[in-house]
């Protein structure tokens, strides 16, 4: 099989990721953000508090980078980070009142461009790739989950 005609699925998939991508990061690099604090920041807003490990997970990002990214965040004022009252040894990740009032902001302006994307690529399109997507991620076996 020559390279040419090989298809690679993870590759295939960061290329539409990429593409997807370039409608979005100009609305979060406006706010100075990256697509990593993006995840972060939606994902506490959806659930809050979270622990580094859980937002590790749920935002797909090894610890050690999440940890930097964490920090820098609380730095600046977005989160903040508080021992767990039901175990000490825990630690709980929020956003602070700068960092909702930023996730408000930002949030009806991806949505506003993820309902242009739907709208130019078309709902039935849309509603076939997440329902095909959604079934390979349940077909394909979940026996290694980043964690380093």
């Amino acid at each position: 099989m020559s390279a040419s005609s090989y298809r690679s699925l993870p590759y295939l998939l960061l290329s539409v990721r990429e593409a997807l991508m370039v409608h979005f990061r100009p609305l979060l690099h406006a706010e100075g953000l990256t697509d990593q604090q993006w995840r972060v920041l939606r994902a506490l807003g959806e659930q809050e508090p979270l622990e580094p490990n859980q937002l590790s997970s749920v935002c797909m990002l090894l610890g050690p980078s999440l940890t930097r990214m964490l920090t820098g965040m609380e730095q600046s004022g977005l989160i903040s980070r508080s021992r767990s009252q039901q175990d000490q040894r825990r630690q709980e990740v929020y956003l602070t009142e700068k960092g909702l009032a930023l996730l408000a902001r930002i949030k009806p302006l991806i949505e506003n461009r993820h309902n242009a994307l739907e709208e130019r690529i078309g709902k039935e399109l849309m509603d076939r790739v997440y329902g095909d997507l959604d079934s390979l991620l349940e077909k394909i076996p979940q026996e290694t989950v980043i964690r380093k």
